[in-house]
C-alpha cells in the first residue's frame, strides 16, 4: 500500500508505504536486525520510482541508467519488532545535476520514530559507471513530486 501524503514532520510531500516486519527481518531477540532496514529501504525507493512512472526495469534494463546510493546515513532511534507494521516516509530534500538527496523516516504502529535515513543517490551510465545529468523526464518527475502540495 502506498500513497502521496503530507507528513507533519516533513516540509515537502512524502511517498508513504507500509512494510510488515517478518521473521526473516529479525535477530534472535525478535527485533529488526539493522542490515535488514537497508533492504527494506531499497524496496521503498524502488516502489517510489514505480510510483513516479519510472520503474527500475525500464531505467536499468532498457535505458541503462543506474541510481546507486553514494551516501547513506542512519540514526536508529528505537527497535522494531516481529509482526509490526512500519510506515516508511520518503521525501526529496534536494535535486542536483546528477545527485538526489532523499530523507526517510520509519515510524512504528504508534507513530514513534524508529529510524531516520539521509540518502544520496547519483544518476550514472551503466555503460561507463560515471555520473550523468538526470535525464529530463526523470528530473521532471522528481521535481513534480517534490513540488506537490
Amino acid at each position: 500500500m502506498s500513497s502521496l501524503a503530507q507528513s507533519a514532520a516533513s516540509p515537502s510531500p512524502a511517498f508513504v508505504t507500509q512494510r510488515l516486519v517478518r521473521f526473516g527481518h529479525c535477530d534472535p531477540a525478535g527485533i529488526v536486525f539493522f542490515p535488514r532496514y537497508y533492504e527494506l529501504l531499497n524496496s521503498v525507493v524502488e516502489d517510489w520510482w514505480e510510483h513516479l512512472g519510472l520503474p527500475w526495469s525500464g531505467l536499468i534494463g532498457q535505458r541503462r541508467i543506474g541510481m546507486p546510493t553514494a551516501q547513506l546515513d542512519a540514526s536508529f532511534v528505537a527497535p522494531s519488532r516481529l509482526g509490526e507494521q512500519l510506515r516508511f516516509e520518503l521525501s526529496v530534500a534536494r535535486l542536483g545535476r546528477s545527485s538526489l538527496q532523499l530523507e526517510h523516516q520509519v515510524l512504528g504502529p504508534d507513530a514513534s520514530l524508529r529510524v531516520r535515513f539521509a540518502q544520496r543517490i547519483v544518476a550514472t551510465s551503466l555503460d561507463t559507471h560515471r555520473p550523468i545529468a538526470w535525464p529530463e523526464d526523470l528530473r521532471a518527475a522528481i521535481q513534480g513530486f517534490k513540488e506537490k502540495a
